[in-house]
């Protein structure tokens, strides 16, 4: 069953950890933006999930939503391929996500990152932890953001959980965040 996703706040007090699933949707794993890579580490996304959810701890995940009119958008004049179209098949997350994270948090995107972190989590978190696609574009946009609203929050993505474009764009983007006290593992 599909169902639409709405943003809740997370509630809990300090010292929790969080798993923010960056857009592991098909159209970045097996469509239009698919890569071997995507698919590679897909498992690995899904016993990350595990973890967290035996432990615990809260996960949110995000969706890369476009519309009809993204060809027309900034962002499709300079990605000019279709993709993540909301409530098409590209837009949901493979059946083996879905199905861990069918009631976990949800939050719709319509650009690389979420600009209402800020506002997201009544305390900071202590660890906030990201994995996902692409990492070169949506993981370390959202990465950076949340080391900037949270500065004394632990920030880590999980290398092996996630996937670049290319692998040279991927390890890129893992020294950049690095660079930024990010904890990369």
């Amino acid at each position: 069953m599909k169902m639409m996703y709405g943003v809740n706040t997370i509630k809990k007090e300090k010292n929790m950890k969080v798993l923010i699933v960056v857009d592991m949707q098909n159209d970045f794993i097996f469509g239009s933006l698919g890569s071997d890579a995507a698919q590679a580490i897909l498992p690995n996304v899904v016993k990350k999930v595990q973890d967290y959810q035996n432990n615990g701890y809260d996960i949110i995940r995000t969706f890369d939503t476009h519309y009809e009119d993204y060809m027309e958008t900034y962002e499709g004049k300079c990605l000019p391929i279709p993709h993540c179209t909301y409530l098409n098949e590209g837009w949901y997350y493979p059946d083996e996500l879905e199905n861990l994270l069918y009631d976990a948090k949800a939050i719709h995107k319509s650009t690389y990152g979420y600009t209402d972190w800020k506002k997201y989590f009544k305390n900071a978190p202590e660890v906030i932890e990201l994995c996902g696609i692409c990492s070169e574009v949506c993981v370390i946009t959202n990465a950076l953001m949340l080391r900037s609203y949270y500065p004394e929050t632990e920030i880590r993505v999980d290398s092996s959980c996630c996937a670049g474009l290319t692998p040279e764009r991927h390890n890129a983007a893992l020294e950049v965040m690095r660079s930024c006290n990010i904890t990369i593992i």
